[in-house]
């Protein structure tokens, strides 16, 4: 089974949910491979899960945000024994927009929206081929907060709209790939407790143990946990914590409405 399903290949996997969710997936007998920018954590994380699962997995140190690193995990994401896509690697370059460094908007923009983008393109024309795949984007309940001002949100106009184009690419694609084998999801965590916050995306954080940000947030257990009920129960977009699901299904009521309204408009 588990030759015919493939491996699972996570991006951000040196800590938090990336970290989190490779684990389960070896825990749940995947082979995987691994993807940072942190080498030696990156080491670490295979070699626990060696020792713990049995599994195998490999680690490929890059940084998505360079084309040469995105280039050689798209070569990778794109070959025959990727079954599930997990697209966690996100930074966030929170600040004033009028102040923010072009680079690190670059950087963000890249990560965010081109990585995601070009790994999902590598990996599901493979997937659809072979009759099964999973691919999990990971976005924010910050992609539905584009009107809240800032304080106590981090200031956030690039991030939030990256986020909010991982939420509707998924979406979107979700659609087209309807009645097809593959499973989409979207997952939207809120803060969780992960060191995300440690950091703006300029440089990884340091150190060799993973941390958490002093603002704490949901364990990321939960996230993972969240995450794989929706994907049993075939929903696309996942928001952990949230016990009704009547605001997400009335997204596609609400896109509905403005199309018709709009249609009458010309009429």
């Amino acid at each position: 089974m588990g030759a015919q399903r493939g491996k699972a290949l996570v991006t951000g996997a040196s800590s938090g949910i990336g970290a989190a969710y490779a684990a389960r997936l070896a825990a749940g007998g995947w082979d995987t491979v691994l993807v940072a920018r942190r080498g030696p954590r990156l080491e670490e994380a295979a070699a626990r899960l060696r020792a713990t699962t049995g599994t195998a997995v490999e680690t490929l140190v890059a940084d998505l945000s360079d084309p040469e690193g995105l280039g050689r995990v798209v070569e990778r994401a794109g070959q025959d024994d990727i079954g599930f896509l997990c697209n966690n690697a996100g930074i966030n370059g929170y600040g004033p927009f009028a102040a923010l460094e072009p680079g690190l908007m670059a950087k963000v923009l890249n990560v965010n929206v081109l990585a995601v983008t070009a790994l999902a393109r590598a990996a599901v024309p493979g997937m659809l081929q072979r009759g099964q795949g999973t691919v999990v984007n990971v976005a924010s309940q910050l992609a539905f907060a584009a009107s809240l001002p800032p304080h106590p949100l981090p200031e956030r106009a690039v991030y939030a709209g990256t986020k909010g184009y991982v939420v509707t690419f998924t979406r979107t694609l979700a659609a087209e790939l309807s009645g097809s084998p593959l499973r989409l999801q979207v997952l939207c965590p809120g803060l969780t407790a992960t060191e995300f916050h440690r950091s703006r995306g300029e440089e990884p954080v340091g150190g060799s143990e993973q941390s958490v940000h002093a603002d704490g947030g949901m364990p990321v257990e939960q996230v993972i946990e969240a995450s794989l009920a929706a994907l049993e129960a075939g929903q696309v977009v996942c928001v952990p914590g949230l016990s009704d699901a009547a605001p997400v299904d009335g997204l596609s009521a609400a896109e509905l409405a403005i199309r018709a309204a709009a249609r009458n408009d010309r009429d």
